[in-house]
């Protein structure tokens, strides 16, 4: 251990933290597109010179990133020592979106610029955004028929994009010839490097103060104790095996669900998981490449286990067997454009529904799990210009053993937002009829599921196509230890007067749309936990007079019978029919 003094260790750590947050918020307030600026589909973070290990994240950032962007960070190291990518300088910046190469998607890019202390190069930096599109065959990047990773957009290796503080206008203008909305697209890459240099700003203040020896040993320390903690935390789990399951609706392209099975073995004070008997790899979108499959694991742990601080040490209990085999460990050229956004919260509700036998008292009923991703890519004669909207959507959480899931929560892998209708109605030719609470939708329990939400969206001129990569449409959200399943994820297309459902429920591409027409969606409602005929009466009847439930609802799903007038609940028939 070091004998660096509590007090200076504790504010080395909250000043580290706090160089990431100001990255963070650099980021969402300079970009140009909704999705980072709104949604804050973003993420920054500190990693080691050397072995590009984590050291600190933004507590702003979504939190599948915490693994990718360490894995990304370790990818380009090794690319520099093996001479793949050129050697760093003072001023450079690196760009890369190769989900092979410790990534997620294409649309999710990252930067990363060497940080210098007096000379010497003492951290790297590096931040992701979501791009709104990045090529390939439909506007947003979110391909549901993609068979191969080519069609999902532009695929870049680590290449420096700033060369000694000056943008390389030909690796720009490569970008720009081979995504849509290009001339948009500079905007969010300033925004990008303006947080790095908030970062490496923040940084040097922070290492003007304490100097680099102190700060070096206050990491150390700092990742010692994130293992010691997260080590403290697996005691509570008795030693043995665990297992659970999760199921993505289809891959886009074979109407066949994918099932991801995870055991989980407890020994020696750390975690083994073993995805081995998940499906094999899947012909669409739905492969996750390795960094988003660990790093779906370390955001499971850490919504498990919230209190643990988060760096490499935090990882090092956990260790994951290679899936090799699996469609949880995709190989090029395996496309995977819903590795991130979808898969990964499956994967995480994999963790879940194994360790809610051991923890009830910590672990929740699945949470809704997709990001819900829609985009509509067209032409806006109005503003002569075309333009793609991404939209993300938030769900239900699970009920837990303490109270009710959360309503309208966001996705498991972040804390990204829904954008502002109004902003997107600003930005975009659409008018939303609707968004509001999607009652029912949450699984029955001893605390029930919260509810997702519904939505409908029209086109008010142009023409436009229509794309969705979400999830949950075959099966809601699992509920926990005798909780129900949350609401299915649904998707339907109004046009001319008739209704279109996709095929695959969930996912589909190229839908045309023209003026008129809407795209109604309702996200999916967290699962249940425990029996709902052990649910207060008087919780149900809250529910029901909040519009939640029906009365006919309160009676199938919670056994609780109402008076007509929701005044009361009639205790006789209620007793009897929980007796049944």
């Amino acid at each position: 251990m070091s004998d660096i003094d509590p007090i200076t260790l504790s504010v080395i750590q909250a000043g580290l933290q706090q160089v990431c947050d100001e990255m963070d918020l650099t980021f969402s307030r300079s970009a140009f597109s909704p999705v980072i600026a709104e949604a804050n589909d973003r993420s920054d973070g500190i990693y080691d010179a050397e072995t590009g290990e984590l050291i600190a994240q933004g507590e702003l950032g979504l939190p599948v990133f915490v693994g990718t962007m360490q894995f990304s960070t370790m990818s380009l190291i090794d690319d520099i020592k093996t001479g793949k990518a050129l050697p760093p300088e003072e001023g450079d910046v690196y760009i890369v979106n190769d989900p092979y190469l410790g990534g997620t998607h294409l649309m999710d890019v990252r930067f990363a610029m060497p940080f210098y202390y007096e000379g010497k190069l003492f951290s790297w930096l590096s931040n992701t955004g979501h791009w709104p599109d990045i090529g390939g065959s439909v506007p947003g990047g979110f391909s549901a028929n993609a068979t191969e990773v080519e069609q999902e957009g532009l695929r870049l290796p680590p290449v420096k994009l700033v060369k000694r503080g000056e943008l390389d206008q030909e690796i720009y203008a490569i970008i720009c010839s081979n995504i849509r909305i290009a001339d948009q697209r500079i905007g969010d890459i300033k925004a990008q490097i303006a947080a790095l240099k908030v970062g490496a700003r923040q940084l040097t203040a922070l290492l003007d103060r304490y100097g680099t020896d102190t700060v070096k040993s206050a990491v150390r320390e700092w990742r010692g104790r994130a293992a010691q903690q997260m080590r403290a935390k697996i005691t509570q789990i008795p030693d043995g095996t665990y297992r659970g399951e999760a199921w993505v609706d289809s891959d886009g392209v074979v109407d066949e669900p994918l099932r991801i099975a995870v055991s989980i073995e407890k020994k020696d004070g750390d975690l083994y998981f073993d995805f081995g008997a998940s499906s094999p790899p899947c012909r669409g979108p739905m492969n996750s490449v390795i960094a988003t499959t660990r790093s779906s694991v370390y955001l499971a742990m850490k919504h498990i286990f919230p209190e643990v601080p988060i760096n490499a040490g935090t990882f090092d209990p956990l260790h994951i067997k290679d899936p090799d085999g699996t469609f949880l460990y995709a190989k090029y050229p395996r496309p995977v454009s819903g590795c991130a956004a979808e898969v990964s919260q499956r994967i995480a509700e994999a963790v879940f529904a194994a360790l809610v036998e051991p923890l009830p008292d910590i672990v929740t009923a699945a949470p809704a799990g997709s990001s819900g991703n829609f985009a509509l890519g067209g032409y806006d004669p109005e503003k002569d210009r075309s333009f793609v909207m991404y939209q993300i959507s938030g769900g239900g959480y699970g009920g837990n053993s303490d109270h009710d899931g959360l309503t309208n929560g966001c996705s498991t892998i972040g804390i990204s937002k829904t954008q502002p209708i109004e902003v997107l109605e600003q930005y975009y030719p659409v008018l939303f009829h609707e968004y509001g609470l999607r009652e029912g939708s949450g699984g029955a329990g001893k605390q029930r599921g919260g509810f997702g939400v519904n939505y409908t969206v029209e086109l008010r001129r142009g023409k436009a196509q229509a794309s969705f990569v979400m999830d949950h449409g075959r099966v809601g959200p699992q509920g926990a230890l005798g909780g129900g399943d949350g609401g299915k994820n649904t998707v339907t297309v109004r046009r001319g007067g008739q209704s279109y459902t996709p095929e695959h429920l969930s996912k589909d591409q190229d839908i045309p749309i023209q003026p008129g027409d809407i795209v109604a969606v309702g996200t999916p409602g967290g699962g249940g936990f425990g029996n709902p005929f052990e649910r207060d009466p008087d919780a149900v009847l809250q529910d029901v007079r909040r519009g939640y439930y029906t009365v006919d609802q309160a009676l199938a799903l919670f056994g609780v019978v109402l008076m007509g007038d929701l005044s009361s609940i009639d205790s006789d028939a209620t007793s009897s029919a929980r007796a049944r």
